[in-house]
């Protein structure tokens, strides 16, 4: 068997983690930083939707470059930016100037994550992808777990510059691993053509967007929920991500020996069944409940699919596949924020989490038909070319 823990591996995954840890640790305190320096709930809103319309715009051509000239530069630059952004928060006073830094920081986000993933990519054994990726998704899981309650923490103990000085502490470290990481160049062929998205994952990118929209809603309004049930919501992420840690090796090794179809088709029926159980909780058994079938089903399908994005294209097109998966999981995470938002305001969390489900209902029924048809294609081929 191919080896997977090399030591480039290690300290890119120990990397990425940091990168995320940092990024998470604004998710549930940057609002409360917008409101301290005068801004109002619609600006909350718009501030934290430029960072995402950034790295969603930026990607395609991340995935270009990273095809055409290798991945370790732009993961350089994008971490040394990504710091320099998070140490920027410091000096800012106004509104206006908060969405130009936050247009700038999810531009570096684009550069930085895009990197991370095709070069940890490259550096998985093809007949251990599934595996490897599972782990690099962990990592991830994790630093969703840690960052929120970490950031917190520090601005209500501390203030708001240590809480940006300790992410930025945290880009600088992700970097350092980085360099020390022997990222291999593997050979690209480009046509020097910039292609902004991968056509052959599209059906499967469709797919993951609809999932993510329910991810979306997720770790957006559990806390909101949470809190009207009298729940404290840490102890839903922290079982989800617990659960997800013992689940992703086993799914991973799992879509490297049987293929990733056996995995996300019954891990996205697993995941639909945890967000009916959640639309019906009213107390913290039915939320950790609904938090250990959400980590099966989403901690198995996610890394599955990303696999299955990967193994569609040819070597020299991880760079712009990345970025079409990362695209379409930026998109589902902040369209799923913005729609189940304008659901709770009109009907209740359990409207909302039903909607979720059906979300991912979408998502399974989309891949289902196009593994379908996929397979039909493989075996018209076949059939032609033993006609010939």
């Amino acid at each position: 068997m191919e080896r997977l823990w090399s030591k480039s591996f290690i300290l890119m995954t120990i990397g990425m983690f940091c990168l995320f840890v940092s990024f998470y640790m604004l998710y549930p305190t940057l609002p409360l930083f917008i409101k301290e320096i005068g801004g109002n709930e619609s600006q909350v809103g718009l501030v934290m939707g430029v960072f995402m319309l950034s790295a969603v715009i930026i990607r395609p051509f991340v995935g270009w470059l990273l095809d055409r000239f290798g991945s370790r530069q732009f993961l350089i630059f994008g971490l040394l930016c990504f710091g320099t952004a998070m140490y920027l928060y410091n000096w800012i006073g106004g509104i206006f100037v908060l969405m130009v830094l936050r247009a700038f920081h999810g531009i570096t986000w684009g550069f930085s994550t895009t990197s991370f993933l095709t070069g940890i990519t490259d550096l998985i054994p093809t007949t251990r992808r599934g595996e490897g990726l599972g782990w690099a998704g962990m990592a991830m899981t994790l630093a969703m777990a840690i960052g929120p309650m970490f950031g917190l923490w520090l601005a209500q103990n501390f203030s708001y510059y240590s809480l940006f000085l300790y992410a930025c502490g945290l880009a600088v470290v992700a970097l350092c691993l980085t360099i020390g990481a022997k990222i291999p160049e593997k050979p690209r062929e480009s046509t020097g053509k910039i292609q902004l998205f991968e056509r052959s994952v599209l059906p499967i990118s469709i797919s993951v967007f609809f999932l993510f929209i329910a991810y979306g809603g997720i770790t957006t309004f559990i806390p909101l929920f949470a809190d009207s049930i009298n729940v404290n919501s840490g102890t839903f992420f922290l079982v989800y991500a617990v659960t997800i840690i013992l689940v992703r090796p086993i799914a991973g090794k799992l879509s490297d020996r049987y293929s990733e179809v056996i995995v996300i088709i019954p891990s996205l029926v697993v995941t639909i069944l945890a967000l009916i159980i959640l639309s019906f909780s009213t107390n913290v058994l039915g939320m950790l409940i609904s938090a250990v079938i959400y980590g099966i089903g989403f901690g198995s399908s996610q890394p599955a699919l990303q696999a299955a994005t990967i193994r569609l294209v040819s070597p020299n097109r991880t760079g712009i596949a990345n970025a079409s998966f990362s695209t379409a999981t930026d998109l589902g995470i902040g369209l799923g924020a913005i729609i189940l938002g304008w659901v709770s305001q009109y009907a209740s969390y359990q409207v909302l989490f039903t909607v979720s489900a059906m979300s991912v209902v979408f998502s399974m029924l989309l891949f289902t038909l196009y593994t379908r048809r996929l397979k039909k294609d493989n075996e018209n081929h076949s059939l032609i070319r033993n006609a010939n």
